[in-house]
């Protein structure tokens, strides 16, 4: 275990409880697929794991993590310095491009099939690229989930320049409109990248909203997208 690390998981304890026993702790790096870091509480015992992209980072922003970490564990409020500080340092062009690196070194990205039961993204994708884009969008890997998730509708994720769709567009009662309108939007991603401004991701930026607008059917989508 390291020992610096030790050390500020137990006085970041010590400012967040004054008069609580002080627990045993488990404090090390891990390889996560991205900037994970966890907590948990078992039988008197912390056990934290902090991405070993974080590996050499100042003291400041490891107690800031701390911090985070212990107030999330025991409900207590986070004080904006840390989570400014922790923001602003995973964000930085360094950090952001080594997790990105990360990402596609060790994550996996299932990939199921753009051909689903009632629709085909691919081809969905093809009509909205020449229809909105004049046909100049790459066309990244489109896949539907392994699932029909309601909570996760859609994502592109840049490190596999994957689309997801959820499979619960993939039926019957699905106006295609909404569809569409959903992989419009992944699409407008590949068109504006997130970009980080100071400390903070800029994901959708005012032309990204602008044009999302543009969409033939966006009020009646976002509507139909509500109710599911």
């Amino acid at each position: 275990m390291n020992p610096t690390l030790l050390r500020i998981f137990q006085e970041s304890y010590r400012e967040l409880r004054p008069r609580a026993p002080m627990p045993e702790f488990e404090v090390r790096f891990f390889a996560f697929a991205n900037v994970n870091n966890t907590i948990r509480l078992r039988d008197e015992r912390i056990l934290a794991r902090l991405s070993d992209l974080l590996e050499g980072a100042p003291d400041s922003v490891l107690h800031a993590i701390a911090h985070i970490l212990l107030a999330k564990l025991y409900r207590k409020p986070i004080a904006s310095s840390h989570a400014v500080r922790y923001r602003k340092y995973v964000a930085s062009h360094e950090i952001a491009s080594k997790a990105h690196l990360i990402r596609q070194m060790r994550g996996r990205k299932r990939i199921s099939s753009a051909n689903g039961h009632r629709f085909n993204l691919e081809e969905i994708f093809d009509e909205l690229n020449t229809r909105h884009f004049h046909g100049l969008l790459g066309k990244p890997q489109l896949t539907w989930s392994s699932n029909a998730s309601r909570s996760s509708l859609g994502h592109y994720d840049p490190a596999h320049n994957t689309i997801v769709v959820s499979r619960i567009f993939d039926r019957d009662v699905v106006p295609r409109f909404a569809l569409e309108y959903l992989l419009f939007h992944e699409m407008l991603h590949l068109k504006y990248p997130v970009k980080l401004r100071g400390s903070k991701r800029c994901v959708h930026p005012p032309e990204f909203q602008a044009e999302e607008k543009s969409f033939p059917h966006y009020e009646e989508a976002k509507k139909f997208l509500k109710r599911l």
